[in-house]
This record gives structure tokens, sequence and C-alpha cells, in this order.
């Protein structure tokens, strides 16, 4: 009966699928820095801005405790960037005014949600 029991909870643990908003990663960037602090970009296409679901998308990514995790998200139809970079900027200045929310999660494990009207 455990077994089944953990079956069941392994199986059933809510993910992006589960979200409102058709989500669709289009970029997607990681250092190849195993033994040090671990960088993962994500761009990412939303039909809505709903504002919660977008923080609870950021939540599912993957982290790496001392690394970084920034997802800026995007409506579908706007331009999005096709690649990311690492450092300041990263990505190019014309995709800036079609962020409609970053979400980073620190190296502290410290979570931010910027919405961008």
């Amino acid at each position: 009966m455990l077994i089944v029991i953990i079956l069941i909870s392994t199986f059933t643990q809510p993910g992006v699928s589960d979200l409102k908003g058709d989500f669709k990663q289009v970029a997607m960037y990681r250092n190849e820095n195993n033994t040090g602090p671990i960088v993962r970009l994500y761009a990412v296409t939303v039909n809505d801005t709903l504002w919660a679901e977008m923080e609870q998308y950021g939540n599912f990514m993957p982290y790496t405790k001392y690394g970084t995790t920034k997802v800026y998200f995007f409506r579908q139809g706007s331009p999005v960037p096709a690649t990311l970079q690492p450092g300041e900027e990263n990505f190019a200045d014309p995709y800036k005014p079609h962020v409609i929310a970053t979400y980073e999660k620190d190296a502290m494990s410290r979570v931010s949600f910027k919405k961008n009207h």
C-alpha cells in the first residue's frame, strides 16, 4: 500500500503544465560551470498577464544553491529573443520593452518578481 501511495504522489505532483497561460519556453541559457555558481536564464511567452501563474512558473524552474535563475516573460506574439547570454544584459535592447515580468531567484535563494506594465 505504501508503494502505491508513493507512486501516486510521484506522478501527481503539480508542474508547469498545470498552470494557466499557455507558457512556452523560447530561449534558455545555462553556463557550463559545474563547480561554481550556476546561471540559468529563460525567455518564456505567456498568453495573458496572469501574475501569480508567472511567479509560480518561476518557482517551478530549476535552481541550484548559490546559483541564479532568471525568467523573462513576454506576451505571445511579441518579439522574443531567440538566444540569451550571461552578464548584465541578457538580450538585445529592442526586446526589453516587450518584457511583461521578470522572475529571479538569487544566490541567497531570495525571490523577486517584477511586473512591467
